[in-house]
């Protein structure tokens, strides 16, 4: 979406992902089109249920078989939708890393922690289980979790949820990846966790990590994201620098997910029936929108802007500005 020399790491096109349901079907994501270059962080964010954990989980094909999926993810200009499954294990967790949300229901608990966060290693790296087990201690060490000899052997039942989430960025990174999708990171963790969270990220982005960061957490992403991919109803509303996003957001639902914040006086996004709705070809976000005109009956575009910025709103196509 942006001009630049920097090397694309991952170029998503027409991306759809269907879930089939009883009678009719979720478009879980629906024409989605975004890059990511080699070492940035880019968030995605989004209300529960806008597709930003579905498309997260295509880049790695880690979704359901009961789904539809068509398009093209490009990994560095190869299309990861046309590899085999054993190509695709080549390249998940050694290439490209997943960070679950919900680290509870995401530990394995019959497994120690250490054998867990080993795996990737012993899959992609090396097979000497002394190396592994050593490799596994500095990540244990890396991620705060200390001291790492004592807990190593330990079961996820005696973690807290935020050592839990520790350790799942520990496996993530075991393999020496190119690229960390994290899915809500910092969720239902305390404050001190979140921090220590953000330390992580912070310094993986600093090693040339490329971060894709899935979250509804606007203030996590605030002071730490290059780049801010706006997701609603299955689809890509506005792409914006973090600092000229929150500066003055484009999309009216990005100014409601701001506007929503304590600090800005928690006021909330008009409900509506965009479900009921959101067949008829028209702007999914109309009928909670304040400045909806005539024209929203039709689907807007992507309109790219000079500055790399992109908004999915007809306001914009007739340069008018949201008040």
């Amino acid at each position: 979406m942006r001009c630049s020399k920097i090397t694309m790491i991952l170029d998503v096109q027409q991306l759809y992902v269907h879930f089939p349901v009883s009678s009719t079907v979720i478009r879980a994501v629906d024409g989605v089109d975004i890059n990511i270059e080699q070492s940035e962080t880019l968030a995605i964010i989004g209300e529960s249920g806008s597709g930003k954990s579905v498309l997260g989980l295509a880049l790695l094909g880690l979704l359901p078989a009961n789904c539809t999926v068509n398009g093209v993810i490009r990994y560095h200009g190869n299309n990861l939708l046309t590899l085999s499954e054993n190509e695709l294990e080549m390249i998940r967790g050694r290439k490209i890393a997943w960070v679950p949300q919900n680290p509870t229901g995401a530990m394995n608990p019959s497994m120690t922690v250490g054998n867990q966060i080993g795996e990737p290693i012993s899959l992609h790296i090396e097979k000497n289980k002394t190396k592994i087990r050593k490799k596994v201690l500095e990540l244990l060490q890396f991620v705060r979790i200390i001291p790492p000899e004592e807990r190593i052997d330990s079961y996820p039942y005696s973690f807290s949820g935020g050592m839990l989430q520790r350790s799942l960025v520990a496996m993530g990174i075991s393999g020496h990846p190119e690229v960390l999708v994290a899915d809500e990171p910092t969720k239902g963790i305390d404050i001190m966790n979140k921090q220590a969270i953000t330390y992580l990220l912070r310094v993986l982005r600093e090693e040339g990590i490329t971060l894709i960061i899935i979250t509804h957490d606007l203030p996590f992403v605030q002071n730490f994201a290059d780049r801010i991919a706006v997701m609603y109803s299955g689809r890509i509303v506005e792409i914006r620098g973090r600092q000229e996003f929150f500066d003055g957001p484009l999309h009216p639902y990005s100014r409601g997910l701001l506007r929503s914040l304590p600090e800005n006086g928690l006021h909330p996004i008009p409900s509506g029936t965009e479900d009921s709705e959101e067949n008829d070809g028209g702007c999914r976000f109309r009928v909670r929108c304040t400045f909806a005109i005539e024209r929203c009956r039709i689907e807007p575009p992507l309109i790219p802007f000079p500055d790399g910025s992109a908004v999915r709103c007809w306001l914009y196509d007739r340069r008018e500005k949201v008040a």
